[in-house]
């Protein structure tokens, strides 16, 4: 997505030498930093050049998608409108307002968006498809499937769209065509958890429970974190008098959502189903406290209550249930009982006279009874269905907006990524394991020696706020104004790298590189300058290669400068790993491992040596190996591992 002006500029910024920078090239250290996720940084230097030349739509807009990453989705469409108005034909600009409006409900703006972006850009299957949401979501079932009718006589293999006709058909009560779509699209893509969730919500519809299980089987496959799918598949079991597995799927829904209203209302009532009556009693609790006025949440804790032997607490609960229903026999009749068992006949006595007198005008339609059902509504409060599983009101299929910016935060449990190099930083560790520490003698020595004015630590990466980023900033430039003309080869070579670690924290590679060469210039031989060096080269072809640039063997440079420090420092395990981490990006695993393999003969306590030598072994064929490796990821604390083994154990 980076473009090059046809003109170069000059801003102020603080951190450079000669108090100008050129405008591309802070562009370009800002989307790097979009890159990297560090979004903050990123519209700390978009500021910089809109301060400077407001007239450039490019800012606006890369400073509108880091909002955007941040959920600032009005701060987002208010840049997209600043880039627009300088550049109305640029499409990028009404794509990202689109999933800016989408987002905050605004559907007509997004499809105002959407139909600029296919006038300049008709080929663009994502743009056809919001589109078609927005329209469902506005209930114009009728554009919807004639956008559809468009879409997938253009791209006939667009298994995603037939899932969407599939929706609007059924939103438009033409269910026989809903399913032919449904068909159509597993068919050309059988591996959509989203498809087989769809056609599992038309079998228990229908009351097909064990097509709705079989379906439900796939689903969870292909999607295994999608707590509601084990809800739906806790229903179709049950219906089939399995209640083991009912609630084997309700305790692994509440494990991925701990905070669903659906999983505990009916874990509560398949607890009390087979006699588990204290955890039942704490789901209700739950229920409670989210909905401290759920009626039949209620008197299904009073019947608990009452038959754990907390009677006062049973009464408590039947009275407030009966003073909302005052002709609900069966709270009545509960409610006596334990005034008898409490020796309160008085109070017993008038609860049933009220049942009796019920009886003898029952003839003249007083109580009403409705038939049981398998299932209630969640809105539905008819008392006599106190004890039904519950359902959703509105079951609709959840599809994803097509986005190029939604990004690699987001796509976390989907994109199986290698653990990002470990680095020199003036920021404590940031290792995700909370319990490894980063430690390399070297380094140490060199804080020990006081020959630096920041402390020096060793991580894999953190992402600043608005005041890190102004202190890091301050930082530079107090390193910037040091006058190096007297001070020795030996003190000006780390001095320089200092500026160069500053630079690397705030994600500009392009100077970091530039530093750490003059350091290397000024006195050769130091491992960690190489280290540095190797890190900064490959983060910046890194991002280089995701803007379309040939980086060709441009790799081959952060691999030279990780092998001479290796020579030079040889017990430095950070440096063996980040060389393996070079090589897996090249897909040459066969280096990665042997890498990997010599990190943790140094230090075998590593988790991500662990993790990324384990996606190695998987790339490479050996599947077994990458799964004990895994393992050992997740042992040591890095817990994503386990989700990976999940996935390559099925």
């Amino acid at each position: 997505m980076l473009r090059r002006f046809f003109l170069l500029f000059f801003i102020a910024l603080s951190v450079s030498v000669s108090g100008q920078v050129n405008t591309d090239k802070v562009i370009k250290i800002g989307c790097s930093a979009l890159y990297y996720e560090d979004y903050v940084l990123s519209i700390q230097y978009f500021n910089q050049v809109i301060d400077a030349k407001p007239f450039l739509y490019e800012p606006w807009f890369y400073r509108g998608q880091a909002k955007y990453y941040l959920d600032d989705y009005h701060g987002a469409e208010e840049d997209c409108n600043e880039s627009i108005k300088r550049n109305p034909f640029f499409t990028s600009s009404y794509q990202l307002r689109g999933l800016c409006r989408i987002l905050q409900g605004e559907f007509d703006g997004a499809i105002n968006d959407y139909e600029f972006a296919i006038s300049q850009n008709p080929e663009d299957q994502g743009l056809w498809y919001n589109r078609v949401l927005c329209r469902i979501q506005q209930k114009d079932y009728k554009n919807a499937l004639l956008d559809l009718d468009t879409v997938l006589t253009h791209w006939k293999n667009f298994a995603k769209g037939y899932a969407l006709r599939s929706d609007a058909y059924l939103l438009a009560r033409d269910t026989t065509e809903a399913i032919n779509s449904l068909g159509k699209s597993l068919e050309l893509d059988p591996y959509d958890g989203e498809a087989w969730t769809a056609q599992s919500a038309l079998y228990l519809s229908r009351q097909q429970w064990r097509y709705a299980e079989a379906s439900l089987n796939k689903a969870i496959h292909l999607s295994p974190r999608v707590s509601n799918n084990y809800i739906n598949r806790a229903l179709a079991r049950f219906n089939q008098n399995n209640l083991r597995g009912a609630m084997s799927d309700y305790d692994a829904a509440l494990d991925h959502d701990p905070n669903n209203f659906l999983g505990h209302y009916n874990r509560g009532l398949l607890c009390a189903q087979v006699g588990d009556d204290n955890k039942a009693i704490n789901d209700f609790d739950f229920v409670l406290k989210v909905e401290p006025d759920n009626l039949m949440a209620l008197f299904n804790r009073a019947q608990l209550l009452d038959k754990t032997g907390n009677l006062r607490g049973a009464i408590n609960d039947y009275s407030r249930v009966i003073k909302q229903y005052p002709n609900f026999w069966t709270g009545l009749h509960c409610r006596a009982v334990c005034y008898r068992k409490l020796g309160e006949t008085k109070n017993a006595e008038i609860d049933e006279f009220r049942i009796f007198k019920a009886q003898l005008d029952k003839r003249y339609g007083i109580q009403h009874r409705s038939a049981r059902h398998t299932v209630r509504k969640r809105s539905d409060v008819d008392m006599d269905k106190y004890n039904n599983l519950v359902v959703a009101d509105e079951e609709q299929n959840e599809h994803e907006y097509k986005s190029e910016y939604r990004g690699r935060v987001q796509d976390r449990y989907v994109n199986i990524e290698f653990c990002q190099m470990y680095n020199l930083s003036f920021i404590d560790n940031n290792s995700e394991i909370g319990t490894y520490i980063a430690f390399e003698s070297s380094v140490d020595s060199l804080n020990q020696t006081r020959n630096v004015s920041h402390k020096i630590y060793i991580n894999t990466g953190a992402n600043l706020d608005q005041e890190q980023s102004k202190v890091y900033f301050n930082m530079l430039d107090s390193l910037t104004h040091v006058d190096t003309t007297n001070m020795s080869l030996s003190y000006r070579s780390k001095h320089l790298l200092e500026r160069a670690i500053a630079y690397s924290v705030i994600q500009n590679y392009e100077n970091c590189i530039e530093e750490v060469t003059a350091s290397i210039k000024a006195k050769d031989g130091m491992a960690l300058a190489y280290w540095l060096r190797g890190v900064g080269r490959f983060k910046q072809l890194q991002f280089e290669s995701s803007q379309g640039i040939d980086i060709g063997l441009k790799n081959e440079s952060a691999i030279e400068d990780f092998t001479t420090a290796i020579k030079i420092n040889s017990s430095n395990v950070y440096l063996y790993y980040d060389r393996g981490n070079v090589y897996a990006y090249q897909k040459n695993y066969d280096q990665a491992i042997s890498d990997y393999t010599e990190a943790l003969k140094i230090d075998k306590n590593i988790p991500e040596a662990y993790y990324n030598r384990g996606l190695s072994f998987i790339y490479s064929g050996k599947k077994d190996l990458g799964i004990k490796d895994l393992s050992k990821a997740g042992e040591l604390g890095l817990y994503t591992a386990y989700n990976v083994i999940k996935k390559y154990r099925k």
